[in-house]
């Protein structure tokens, strides 16, 4: 009797619990309603905070596991759908028929079918509505995502940009007539590709700090305000890479609303799930919203709008947010029956839901990411959001097309082949009609110069104001060569007084900053170390950037050589990241390409924490035909003694040998200093060789 007792008091406090909860729940529907979004997130955002007077937790970051944008709030698609479903279908074709045939012509060549594949919607929409070409005062700046490279030629090989001869010799550039680059890779490609992205996480952190350098440039008055954006694409799976996260606050930090993340969620990398125990978009969501960043998810298609609609009790929502990405990957191939019972789990309110679909029905239920609709809406509302950066979190298919040779397998990133039944159900999904003689020889398809396809394709390039991706190295302003009198003091020496070579060159990098025709474009790059160079006198004299200006009296006011930060300063004094300050290098070196304007960045650090530290990313300055110089002080086996091994340098010439652009020197005195600076900036700026510079200083008091 005592346990019946119980167990009704145990059930009518349940009963109550819902009660309640569904009292609260309509009464924040009615303020929805009634007053809008806006102000249900005021009310709730008070009441969290009134509730943590009492010791109420802390929330989760996350959102349930439905798209962002509900469909009612889904802007109007704005082109002919059919049409670019049309053409897009042709271009996956194109970009499968490129990779196998590579590797039939030369077994084991690679590349890569499925990223692709799983993001050709990503990347289709943003071609035909919001990548903006170099012809535009709004010009976007757009990091694709490395493995993508085949969807990417075989665009450009619609649009006329890429022959046959070189569609046809993808990965073989040394191939009769030419032939394509595995990646991007501006060095092998220097008219087409920008970016070099397939090492995973440069394309994310170098991205960041591009649109932060676009916002220097605006405030520094070198460069009109504009709309551009700069748009990075990156995988799921490289979200693992440090350098993928971070400088996500910095983002934040500085309002970078110019920045947009689309991170490609197909749950899968090279050996399995990204997350087979957990949910990679759940996770990144909490990453970047608590980072800062506007985040936005597209997780399901059209099909799932209906159901959700239904879902009175929040039961689904609550099912597909518990969830493991293993079982959806599952989901993938498994057919329909199958995924109902593994949503429902005999659940009397899920099951209704599905009562009225088949199971051919249930297996159609899409992922967000190929939904066109979904995508767009998520675009339009990245590209008008004011105030942060964004990353889109878009769940897709790995190898969405392939069927059994791919779709959703583990060995899906490796495929290079593709059977013909796989070829003839590809043919089918995307209403291709490809003969069998076709697909056997794997044919290219173009249409003619006057079909619809090709002239949409073309009008929609027109509007946005020319093609993408395009590097434009010549539309850069040529430099005039700073007078030798900037150097002449250097060149007699020192006499008796004893100097470093650092403080040599510290006071030539002041006298080239005064200098009338280069002094606006020099970039001094210090990773919190300008005090150990004797470089703080040059805080005062050109202020050190921040876009908001200084909103605090520094400590230090009243001396002299106080700390100011102006919202036009020229130094970007990085804080402590060798990383972060490379990537600003590489913005500033690259921007005679990018934005016309020939900015000559001088990064100085510890040259132990130089070349060891980010030599990755040296090697994609020199892809990217990077400009400047490189200083790396404090240089030597005893520069430092007393600092231990650690801080001793006596090996970094080695780490930049192989570097093909790089020119490296190690110079004991002055007077080399000044000859190398002067030799540089004349090949790299008037001249206009692709190279940039490494020179190793040192502390060491000595006669010049």
């Amino acid at each position: 009797m005592v346990m019946k007792a119980q167990t009704r008091n145990t059930e009518t406090m349940t009963t109550n619990f819902d009660i309640e909860l569904q009292e609260w729940l309509e009464s924040l529907k009615a303020v929805i309603d009634a007053e809008g979004t806006d102000r249900a997130a005021y009310l709730l955002e008070h009441l969290v905070a009134y509730g943590q007077k009492f010791g109420l937790r802390d929330f989760s970051l996350t959102t349930p596991y439905i798209n962002t944008i509900p469909p009612e709030e889904q802007p109007e698609y704005p082109g002919n759908l059919a049409l670019e479903k049309k053409i897009s279908a042709i271009i996956r074709w194109n970009a499968i028929a490129m990779v196998l045939r590579a590797n039939k012509k030369e077994d084991g060549i690679g590349g890569h079918i499925s990223t692709y594949a799983s993001s050709a919607v990503l990347h289709e929409i943003g071609f035909n509505h919001f990548f903006r070409g170099k012809d535009s005062p709004d010009a976007d700046f757009i990091y694709f995502q490395g493995h993508a490279s085949p969807g990417i030629y075989a665009r450009a090989f619609l649009e006329g940009r890429i022959s046959e001869t070189l569609v046809d010799n993808f990965r073989r550039e040394m191939a009769a007539g030419g032939g394509l680059s595995s990646y991007p890779h501006p060095q092998l490609m220097p008219d087409f590709w920008e970016f070099p992205t397939v090492s995973m996480g440069i394309g994310g952190l170098t991205a960041i700090y591009h649109a932060r350098f676009i916002r220097y440039l605006e405030n520094r008055q070198l460069k009109t305000p504009s709309d551009s954006k700069v748009w990075c694409f990156m995988g799921d799976g490289e979200m693992d890479e440090p350098e993928s996260i971070g400088a996500l606050s910095l983002a934040s930090r500085e309002n970078l609303d110019n920045l947009i993340f689309v991170v490609n969620c197909n749950l899968q990398r090279l050996d399995g799930p990204v997350r087979g125990n957990g949910k990679i978009i759940q996770e990144l969501e909490g990453i970047f919203k608590g980072a800062g960043w506007n985040v936005i998810k597209v997780v399901w298609d059209t099909s799932w709008d209906a159901l959700l609609a239904n879902d009175a009790q929040g039961k689904l929502v609550h099912r597909l947010t518990e969830m493991l990405d293993g079982h959806y990957q599952k989901h993938v191939v498994s057919d329909g029956a199958f995924i109902r019972g593994d949503i429902t789990q005999g659940d009397t309110d899920l099951t209704r839901l599905f009562d009225s679909m088949s199971d051919e029905q249930v297996k159609n239920l899409g992922r967000g990411g190929h939904d066109w609709n979904k995508v767009y809406a998520a675009y339009h509302r990245a590209t008008t959001h004011k105030g942060a950066p964004t990353v889109i979190l878009v769940k897709t298919v790995k190898g969405f097309g392939m069927g059994e040779s791919g779709e959703g397998k583990n060995v899906a990133h490796q495929q290079k082949k593709m059977k013909l039944e796989d070829l003839r159900d590809f043919s089918t999904r995307f209403n291709l009609n490809l003969s069998d003689q076709d697909l056997e020889k794997l044919s290219f398809i173009k249409p003619k110069k006057d079909s619809p396809e090709i002239q949409y394709l073309l009008e929609q390039r027109s509007k946005l104001k020319g093609f993408v991706p395009k590097r434009s190295a010549h539309r850069s302003k040529k430099l005039k060569a700073p007078p030798r009198s900037n150097y002449e003091e250097f060149y007699s020496g020192t006499k008796d007084r004893e100097v470093s070579t650092t403080m040599a060159f510290v006071k030539m990098l002041s006298n080239l900053i005064k200098d009338k025709d280069i002094g606006k474009y020099i970039v001094p790059i210090i990773p919190d170390e300008a005090r150990t160079f004797g470089m703080e006198s040059m805080f005062r004299q050109i202020g050190i950037y921040a876009p908001s200006g200084q909103l605090y009296e520094p400590v230090d006011k009243k001396n002299l050589l106080y700390y100011k930060e102006a919202q036009d300063g020229q130094i970007l004094e990085e804080g402590i990241t060798e990383a972060g300050s490379m990537s600003s290098f590489m913005a500033a070196g690259t921007a005679y390409a990018n934005h016309g304007i020939p900015m000559m960045p001088f990064y100085i650090f510890y040259s132990m924490f130089g070349l060891q530290r980010i030599g990755d990313f040296a090697w994609a300055a020199s892809d990217q035909q990077c400009k400047g110089f490189l200083l790396g002080a404090t240089a030597g086996r005893t520069t430092l003694s007393g600092e231990g091994l650690q801080h001793q340098d006596g090996h970094s010439h080695v780490l930049a040998l192989p570097i093909p652009t790089l020119k490296a020197y190690d110079p004991a005195y002055a007077y080399e200093i000044a000859v190398i600076l002067e030799d540089g900036i004349h090949r790299m700026y008037i001249d206009g060789e692709d190279t940039f510079y490494y020179l190793t200083l040192g502390n060491e008091n000595y006669v010049q």
